[in-house]
Order: C-alpha cells, then structure tokens, then sequence
C-alpha cells in the first residue's frame, strides 16, 4: 500500500466545526494583538492564508469557526468584503461567513484579515487578579484552547484535522512577558512599560495549540546535552523559580533525548516549561516550545514530573501526528501515554513501566463509570454539535496504551514494536490522520517485514471490533501486569480491608510506608479504594497514621479524599478546604462529585463561592457535575 500525501491527507468530518476547511483549508496565519489588561480581552486582527482544495469545484465562501468574538471587519487585498455571523450553535459559536471576491478553483490561495476583539466571555482564556499571583504584584493569563477553544481567541478552522504555521506581535503593558507555542525572534520596547513580542511557529499545528500566556515570569535554562541540537529550561513567577528549576533540571532534558531515540529527532528546538498559577484546569498542555504544566507538580522530591514525560511525548503525537477529530483523540493520548511509559521505563527500569499502567488501568475503570457506551469506546461517538469535552476521560490515554501495549506483547516484544513506531511516526508526521489509517499503515508494515505472513496472522486475530468499537467498564482483554513494585501494597491495602470493623489499628504505623516510594502510596489507595467502603474508623486511623490528610502531594491527597468521602461527611469541610485551590480538573471534578454526594449544600457553595478561580473549562464542567448555573 501507498502511503503517498493524497493518502494522508484523506479526511474524515470533524462534526466539531462550524468550517468549510473540506473545501478550503488554512496554510498560515499572521496574528497582531495588543493585550488589553484592564477589560480582559485582546485586541487586534488575525490574517489567514487559504489553499482551495475542493476538486472540480470553485469555492465561493469562507467559513470560520467563531466564538464571543467582536468581528469588526474582514478584507481581502486591502479591500473590505461581506461577511455575516450565523446565530449561535451552544458549544460551536458563530459560524463566520466570508463571501470571496470572486470564486477559487483547487490550488488557489487567499488571504482574509479579519480585524477583531475577543470578549469578557473567551472561554479560551483564563484572567488572573494580582492577588491571585506569587507575588501579588501584577495580573496574568494564559490559554487553553484544547478542544475547541481556539476559536473564541481568534476566528479560525477550530479542527485538528487542519493544521497551520503562524507568526505573532503580541504587545502587553506593564514590562510584563509574553509567551507563545512558538520561538520568540524578538523583543522591541515602544516605551511606558509596553512591549512588543515578535514569535514565529514553522511547524504546521492544529488551532488547539496556538497558546499564550503573560505575566510576571522569569526563566533558568537548563544544561545542554551533549550532541543534542535543542535547549530546555523553565517558566514561571519569580517567587517560584528556584523550587520549580529544581523539581524540573533533573529529568527534562534527560526525558526528551530518551523521547527522541525513541521516535524521532525534536524539531520544536527548545523545549520549556511554564509552570503556571494554580487554576491551570490539567496536569499539563502539550503546548510547543512551552509545555504548560499544573503547580502540583511541585512536590518537592520530584515524584511527579513523570507528567513532563508525557507532555514531551505529545511533540510527536499531537503535535507531530494529529487525530483528524475528537473521535479520534486516542490517537493523540494511546500513543503518548504509551510513549510516556516507554520513558519511564528507560528512566526508572521496566517495574516501573509496568507500575504506570496498573495505577492508569485503576484510573480508567474508575472513569469509564461515569460515560454513556459511546464515550466508553477507544474510537468516541459523538453527536454533531456536540462538545467534546463532554467526552473527555481516560479512555483515550488509558484503553488506547493498553491497546498498543497488547499489539506490543502480541507481536513479540519491544525489539519488533519499536522500530514500527518509527516508521509510524516517520510516515504520518505533519499530518492529521483518522484510526482506519493508522491501521492500515500497522498492518502494511508488519506485513513487509520478514516473516510478514506470521505478524500479519497475528493482527488478524485481534479483536479490533472490541478493542476500537466496544464498550464497557473495562478493558477488552484482561492484561496482566509485572507487580513487582505493587504486591507490598496489594498485601498492605489487604490487610486494611481485614481490619474494617477493628477497634484496634496499633498492628499499623507510619513505618508500614517508609519503603514505598510515592507512586506505590498512590497504588496502595487504590487498591485500597477498590474494596468495601471504610467505616469511619478506619478512616481515622488509615489519616492517624500515615497523615494522608495533610500531605503535601496532591495525588495523595485526592485519593485518600476519594476513600473518606465515601465513608460519610466527616473530612468534607477538610476537602472543600483543600479543593478551592486546585484548578486541575483531576483533583477538583471528582472532589466536587464527591462532596455533593455527602454534602450537597458545601458542594455548591463552596464552588458559587469560589467559581471566579477556576478557569472558565473546568468552571463550566464543575457546575455540570453539580448540576448549577454560573457566568463562564
């Protein structure tokens, strides 16, 4: 078979777009804004550069997904042109309709520039007070534009089977930093403390990871390695720098030569971390050049920058090879978080590897509970219109890496999987591609190498159906994993289930745990989760002695409150306490669901109470799990 670019650039329709990027399709865009901290909203225009694809077809209209935005005109050569908004589609937004000068034939390009203003109501962007900073001293913001919130930054084709290379002026008062998902090429001051920051991205991305994010920032580079063309370092607040560049100095670098011996070499040329205030709503965005990451990742014994492990595996799947759709979002996060335990196995030893999936397997059965069988499916079902972070969970990250490392396993180990995963990767990089087409490159591969017969027998009796199609609260296949690292804690969480009923827990203390490392404590709540529901008691006295309720690691800390809160509203007011800081919807939305079950009344109020803190994603899906209304 030929996988040719005609053949790649084959699409299926993303039912998430309001564009008509099936007919014609953005090469480029110019963007020029000027922050405007005072109201909250950017400024400026966005000029976009469009190939006609449609075949045997002129293309008389443009149309661009929009969202809260204040078009205030569109020109083409200089000229002004019609264009109109339609009504608003709930989650979509307002198809922008531009009428073409005169019609394009395939092969054809033009470039619109619509000058425009984003609203109080952008749902991409996340708008800090002073007081809600490090110092205290100066505002600051940042985007998240995952799924499909790009479009209420910029009018754009808000779909990730278009991807596109962009260049950026972005001016902010106040001398405070501007960064962006590309390389910056300069800085210019215009004088009263505003500056003028030039970026320019030369990879062709999808809109979700067009990013910005301004402040009070600082940043410490990392050493370079040896033989490596690219840099790492880190963002973030002042007040923060030396504990965030210690947390993050050791393993960077290190993760992303390990990610490129693995694939392929880095083509984003630096690779940064912004470590961000605590609204961030995720444990990290794969944003290029600066991957955002959660403050919680802070835990002062580096127990969790596995996480950058992850966001650095995106620069080839994501970023580097794209999933056509949200349907297809497994192809982005399967592939990264298998990639992700191929590092830490490289990093950690291969126990480790193995842990990693026994926790995100745990993980992924407790999250396929809340989804309709639709969204319980590796390759997602959704409606048209529909928004996709109403599908969002772990099955893409989890049932897709279970899924690759069982083709691992059933074609014979890393040595043969490995070197199929550079040719995936040096096949569809740069493309946005759907799951018949990664299937069809599995099996023409393994079918030319030697002994193609036998590997292709072998794909052949996999249960694709089940694997891609099949619902369910778990996986398909009950894999087996190396406890090496996880049979203390199996045997420690028993012998609490043994005890439930006791009035005496002295045969416990905190010396059980002195030999575990953080991950085994998170696997020992796990397990320990998986069984009947504590009395109170021995709630109490799984807090007395081992202090899970104080703890400084978030991961921790949200287990440990996912076992209490099912035994009674004992530790509700300590969890409201705790949740009203941590914006990273991994720790806020099932905290929350937890709360409302015991404490309805707390739940609420303590999210009314502090809604203005979280960013306006996870705002939105709190108050759906809540079932409350509130001003995104």
């Amino acid at each position: 078979m030929s996988f040719s670019p005609e053949y790649c650039q084959v699409r299926e329709r993303d039912l998430a777009t309001l564009s008509n990027y099936l007919s014609i399709v953005t090469r480029h865009i110019e963007i020029d804004w000027t922050i405007d901290w005072t109201n909250k909203v950017f400024g400026g225009s966005a000029s976009l550069t469009l190939e006609a694809t449609e075949e045997g077809e002129s293309v008389k209209e443009v149309v661009l997904d929009s969202s809260f935005l204040d078009i205030k005109d569109v020109q083409i050569d200089g000229k002004k042109v019609q264009w109109k908004l339609d009504e608003r589609i709930e989650a979509m937004g307002e198809a922008l309709h531009v009428t073409l000068p005169k019609a394009l034939n395939k092969g054809d390009h033009v470039t619109i520039t619509i000058g425009y203003s984003t609203t109080t109501q952008c749902t991409a962007v996340g708008w800090l007070e002073p007081n809600q900073t490090k110092s205290g001293k100066y505002p600051y913001l940042f985007s998240q534009c995952q799924a499909i919130h790009a479009r209420s930054l910029l009018p754009c084709q808000d779909t990730s089977s278009v991807k596109a290379t962009y260049n950026a002026k972005v001016r902010s008062g106040m001398g405070l930093e501007v960064l962006l998902s590309g390389l910056r090429k300069g800085v210019k001051d215009l004088g009263e403390g505003v500056r003028e920051f030039v970026y320019e991205q030369t990879n062709a991305l999808p809109s979700y990871l067009i990013a910005v994010a301004a402040g009070e920032l600082v940043y410490r580079p990392f050493d370079k390695l040896d033989g490596r063309d690219w840099t790492t370092g880190v963002w973030t607040e002042p007040g923060l720098i030396e504990a965030a560049a210690w947390e993050f100095r050791e393993d960077t670098a290190r993760f992303v030569a390990t990610a490129e011996d693995l694939t392929s070499a880095y083509k984003f040329g630096q690779y940064n971390v912004l470590l961000l205030p605590e609204s961030f709503p995720y444990g990290g965005m794969e944003n290029p050049v600066t991957t955002y990451v959660t403050p919680t990742l802070i835990a002062g014994d580096r127990s969790q920058v596995d996480v950058v492990a992850h966001e650095i595996s995106h620069s080839w799947f994501g970023n580097g090879i794209s999933s056509q759709s949200s349907s297809h979002f497994w192809l982005n996060e399967g592939f990264t978080t298998y990639t992700e335990r191929l590092i830490i196995g490289k990093t950690h030893g291969e126990p480790a590897r193995q842990l990693s999936f026994i926790i995100g397997r745990q993980g992924l059965i407790g999250d396929l509970k809340r989804f309709e069988p639709r969204f319980q499916r590796l390759v997602s079902e959704y409606k048209e219109h529909e928004d996709p972070d109403d599908g969002y969970g772990q099955c893409a990250y989890e049932k897709g890496a279970n899924l690759l490392l069982h083709l691992e396993r059933t074609l014979g180990g890393l040595d043969v999987f490995l070197p199929y995963i550079k040719d995936y990767v040096k096949t569809f990089e740069g493309y946005s591609i759907n799951t018949n087409q990664w299937r069809d490159h599995l099996f023409d591969y393994f079918g030319k190498q030697e002994g193609g017969a036998e590997y292709v027998r072998r794909l052949g009796k996999v249960d694709w159906d089940a694997w891609l199609h099949g619902a369910g609260e778990d996986l398909c296949v009950d894999l087996q994993y190396d406890d090496t690292l996880a049979k203390a804690c199996y045997e420690l969480a028993a012998k609490w289930d043994k005890a439930r009923d006791s009035s005496d827990f002295s045969a416990f203390s905190s010396k059980d745990l002195e030999n575990f490392s953080a991950t085994q404590k998170v696997v020992f709540l796990d397990k320990l989760e998986t069984y009947e529901t504590l009395p109170h008691k021995a709630v109490e006295a799984l807090d007395e002695t081992y202090g899970f309720g104080k703890t400084g690691s978030a991961e921790i800390r949200l287990r440990f409150y996912e076992i209490a809160l099912k035994s009674g509203p004992k530790y509700a007011e300590d969890a409201a306490v705790w949740v009203i800081n941590k914006g990273r919807m991994k720790y806020c939305r099932p905290v929350f669901r937890l709360l409302n079950e015991q404490t309805p009344e707390l739940a609420k109020k303590t999210f009314t109470d502090h809604a203005s803190f979280y960013h306006p994603i996870a705002r939105k899906m709190i108050a759906k799990d809540l079932g409350v209304k509130v001003d995104l």
